[in-house]
């Protein structure tokens, strides 16, 4: 696992030298563009909007568009100079409870990792006393010249820090057309039937119950035509129900998802002698 961050955690006055690792990957199957003659990849140079000329990496700059057309350079070395030294600390700023943090400002998910066998013993008292508190930590931590609000919690064995995205990142829900005319009173019968789907719909999550039926329909796609092998025909999907109101719908659902008794297996007798 490759190493994206390195720097410490700062917990009071005492700093835990620490390695990020991406805790996630993303498992999409990406398509390139192809010269449909040819079959070859189609190349993508960079040019300038204005002149038009094709422009080399030694000759672009960063630039801020402040108006319209109208831009302000910003070299790399004031990006840097905007950093200082508390930059590679991870810096916890208080404790919450993990229920208090609506899952709309989780951004991405890092493993936390000890960077030193001095800082072993350090790493594991705030692993074990985040994990006693049942709270996660609050921190900033800049990655790639980007302040990041993080949450740091106990995960299995080890820790993980989960950057935020800050209030004025989220937007609010009013901007959403059509929000502001949902109705505020359901029919009575129609929420009684639809709370029953939901606990009929209830299960422990399991994460390993669930795959991306997707992407193994596209893998399988990719290797049977490898193998030049023909492609199936897709199925058509069944007919949908006529379902002519609300109330309806929801009592067929409650129908179709309502599990099915189990048969009984019949007992043999014992023989008697």
């Amino acid at each position: 696992m490759r190493t994206m961050w390195k720097g410490s955690i700062q917990f009071g006055l005492v700093y835990i030298p620490i390695k990020l690792y991406t805790a996630t990957e993303n498992k999409d199957i990406r398509l390139r563009m192809l010269h449909k003659d040819c079959m070859a990849p189609i190349n993508y140079t960079r040019t300038c909007s204005k002149c038009g000329q094709a422009i080399e990496n030694d000759a672009i700059v960063k630039g801020y568009e402040y108006a319209p057309g109208q831009f302000v350079p910003i070299s790399e070395e004031e990006l840097s100079s905007l950093q200082d030294e508390t930059d590679k600390h991870v810096e916890i700023i208080n404790f919450v409870k993990l229920s208090e943090i609506d899952p709309i400002y989780y951004e991405k998910s890092y493993f936390i990792g000890p960077d030193s066998g001095n800082g072993l013993r350090a790493f594991s008292l705030l692993r074990q006393a985040i994990q006693d508190s049942d709270k996660i930590a609050i921190a900033n931590i800049i990655i790639r010249s980007k302040q990041h609000l993080a949450a740091i919690r106990s995960f299995e064995n080890g820790m993980l820090l989960e950057t935020l995205y800050y209030p004025d990142e989220v937007r609010s829900i009013k901007e959403v057309p059509g929000i502001g005319d949902l109705i505020t009173e359901n029919e009575p019968k129609e929420m009684t039937i639809a709370n029953q789907l939901i606990e009929q719909l209830t299960t422990e999550f399991k994460p390993d119950h669930y795959k991306d039926d997707y992407r193994l329909k596209m893998e399988k796609l990719i290797e049977d035509k490898v193998a030049g092998m023909p492609v199936e025909k897709k199925k058509g999907r069944a007919a949908q129900p006529n379902v002519v109101d609300l109330l309806s719908a929801l009592e067929a659902s409650v129908k179709e998802t309502k599990p099915k008794p189990r048969r009984k297996t019949a007992t043999k007798r014992k023989k008697t002698v």
